[in-house]
């Protein structure tokens, strides 16, 4: 399909098929946190460092939208939940494929936890979403989660893996889990799923060599990039950490070749 082909070129890197995203989706759960006190300053210093594209809310894409410097591709996404709520696993959606369309979005999102209480409804909203980015030819970018009273580690492999392939199953063309802990065990996972498979960043780390070696080893188990919020967007230089993050995804980096290429940078 020529019109999803266009726009995921958009998100992805043509030579490498690989991306490196940011989620600034931040807002809509927590609250205005360091580092999206605004949005559009931070998509600036994104763009900055090379950043493929960014996940974020409607209100965030209507008033952020980049008029120079560097291009960014625009994930809108549909779904949400706050972490006031009662239930804060159970996502909603808040947005259709036809508004990402009418905003000139480039990709849509939607966030699933598989086992949580709602599950069946998050996986009906999943299909409604499928079909439309099908019968649209939008990219579809599935945020999947085992969360729920069955799960006792979100990262133990068996339920990343299953996460993995209920995205491709359901017609996403990427898919973002959490990582495993082991290039071995994320193995399971890509071979295990016919989408392209991105890690997610998860809370705010100690150290940017941990961050920059979980890239690296993910990369290394046939990951096709990483789309990283707090890591990037609450680091001291997020544009010095995003190209960081672009020598491994992109450039093929060691990960002392990308500390050298974060260090460089003020």
């Amino acid at each position: 399909m020529i019109g999803k082909k266009i726009r995921l070129e958009r998100i992805m890197d043509r030579n490498t098929r690989r991306t490196v995203l940011v989620p600034m989706d931040h807002g809509v759960t927590v609250g205005p946190i360091p580092g999206l006190i605004q949005v559009p300053p931070t998509a600036n210093l994104i763009a900055e460092g090379g950043a493929n594209a960014a996940v974020v809310h409607r209100g965030a894409a209507m008033f952020g939208h980049r008029g120079y410097g560097k291009d960014l591709g625009l994930i809108l996404h549909l779904s949400a939940s706050t972490t006031l709520s009662p239930d804060s696993n159970r996502k909603v959606l808040v947005a259709t494929v036809e508004d990402a369309l009418q905003m000139g979005a480039d990709a849509v999102s939607i966030h699933v936890n598989l086992g949580a209480e709602d599950e069946a409804q998050m996986l009906r909203d999943f299909g409604t979403v499928s079909s439309a980015c099908q019968r649209w030819g939008m990219p579809l970018l599935a945020m999947i989660y085992t969360r729920g009273p069955k799960v006792r580690n979100e990262y133990d492999v068996k339920y990343v893996r299953h996460a993995a392939r209920v995205g491709a199953e359901m017609g996403a063309d990427i898919v973002k889990v959490p990582y495993t802990g082991s290039p071995e065990t994320f193995r399971e996972v890509t071979e295990g799923c016919a989408s392209s498979v991105v890690i997610a960043g998860g809370e705010k780390m100690e150290s940017d060599e941990e961050v920059l070696r979980m890239v690296h080893d993910a990369i290394a188990a046939g990951c096709a990039g990483a789309s990283i919020g707090r890591n990037v967007f609450q680091h001291r230089s997020p544009p010095s950490m995003v190209r960081a993050i672009v020598s491994i995804v992109h450039g093929g980096a060691t990960v002392r070749e990308a500390l050298g290429i974060l260090k460089a940078k003020p």
